[in-house]
């Protein structure tokens, strides 16, 4: 018998078809975020051989000397680019580091543009050649996707089409690629792949993992599974959408938890959509009027990025 996501799932086709379709998918997509912040989506225009090609490279990269991967290492990035170590970075309020390494690639723009000095280069991996190449791609695939989806949210919202989308124009978005090793026999008791954490950002979409391991909290406070299926992308808000709805939307905490076997491993893709720096979070005008009082402060996407890096351990 194959196996059934335990968790929404929503047909992005339809955003694309008939007035009818097009409103029945804003309404799937709202309501799986009000009640479990979580969905899965297909015919999301992520091409599976650039998924699988993604992952070939970023196996091929972890499986370098450790020498060479901490050559990919600098300090300066605060994680932001290039590489991070095994077990430097933890959950927020968690103090057992999560048992995973992983590579950050963010946005590229022009050195002519305005925005060129907010973000540092990414790093070029000279070992693989075609590394860059490949993720590279994968991003603007991924990114194609996730406006979309951010329109559909807006427009459930009662918002402009465009509001959540123009947010993310030349955005501070992450593409990160996550190796969890087999499980040591010395590791911390507490530590997971994974702790239960929130995502900071608006909105995460995560290409099919190599295997199971992500559970979500639900509200009776029991964790949910939610499957790696061939075809579909999880998404999930974060804690910037549910400031701005003013927890309208919800960022749902979830974990990585670690396998049966301390001999598997497991390589994830998760693609972090944020705004630009400079945009304001104050929860919108039409949120409050659906929840009640103002529950967030305001606060601009960059303040609110950097606050959380140092609270996971990424900035000092």
């Amino acid at each position: 018998m194959p196996l059934t996501q335990t968790i929404p799932v929503l047909d992005l086709h339809l955003f694309q078809t008939d007035d009818r379709d097009r409103q029945r998918f804003v309404n799937q997509l709202g309501h799986a975020l009000e009640t479990t912040g979580f969905f899965a989506v297909i015919n999301h225009g992520v091409d599976p051989a650039l998924i699988q090609a993604a992952y070939q490279v970023a196996q091929q990269f972890f499986e370098l000397p450790a020498a060479t991967k901490y050559q990919y290492e600098l300090p300066a990035l605060n994680g932001q680019r290039g590489f991070t170590s095994f077990g430097k970075e933890h959950a927020k309020d968690y103090a057992a580091p999560d048992l995973k390494e992983f590579w950050h690639m963010g946005r590229e723009l022009p050195t002519s543009h305005p925005l060129a000095a907010d973000y540092a280069a990414n790093l070029q991996v000279a070992e693989i050649p075609q590394f860059h190449p490949v993720i590279t791609q994968l991003y603007a695939q991924l990114e194609a996707s996730a406006i979309k989806l951010l329109q559909a949210c807006a427009l459930y919202l009662g918002e402009p089409e465009t509001l959540l989308s123009d947010m993310v124009q030349d955005g501070d978005t992450i593409l990160r690629l996550i190796h969890y090793p087999p499980i040591a026999p010395n590791i911390d008791p507490a530590s997971l792949r994974a702790a239960p954490h929130e995502d900071i950002n608006l909105i995460t979409l995560l290409c099919e993992a190599t295997d199971d391991g992500l559970e979500l909290l639900q509200r009776d406070g029991s964790w949910l599974p939610v499957r790696s299926l061939p075809g579909q992308i999880i998404v999930d808000s974060g804690d910037m959408l549910q400031h701005l709805t003013n927890g309208l939307l919800k960022s749902t905490t979830h974990r990585v938890v670690n396998p049966e076997s301390d001999r598997d491993r497991r390589f994830s893709m998760p693609f972090f959509v944020h705004p630009r720096k400079e945009v304001d979070l104050t929860p919108l005008a039409s949120s409050i009027a659906k929840t009640g009082t103002q529950q967030f402060s305001s606060i601009a996407a960059g303040a609110y990025l950097m606050q959380r890096l140092r609270e996971i351990g990424l900035v000092p």
